[in-house]
């Protein structure tokens, strides 16, 4: 197993991990070794573009059906020159 050491966190941000640590019952320590896998875990799984990310949360749901307006003609541009 490798070590890691992290200097210079403020004291509040130490504070608050001491607390989630103990809301799950673990050590400061193995908070942040939870906290650093699902960072680097996420990062592999990111999908590439936003429409995958918005497919992945509602294809499970059946998706959305969007009932699209009809596509009207567009309007004359004004003339500046009168």
């Amino acid at each position: 197993m490798a070590t890691i050491t992290v200097r210079n966190i403020a004291e509040s941000t130490k504070r608050r991990l001491r607390v989630r640590a103990a809301s799950r019952g673990r050590s400061m320590e193995e908070e942040v070794r939870q906290i650093l896998l699902a960072v680097v875990d996420g990062e592999a799984r990111a999908p590439s573009n936003l429409a995958e990310s918005i497919a992945a949360i509602v294809d499970p749901l059946g998706g959305i059906e969007l009932d699209l307006p009809p596509r009207r003609p567009l309007r004359e541009p004004p003339r500046f020159d009168d």
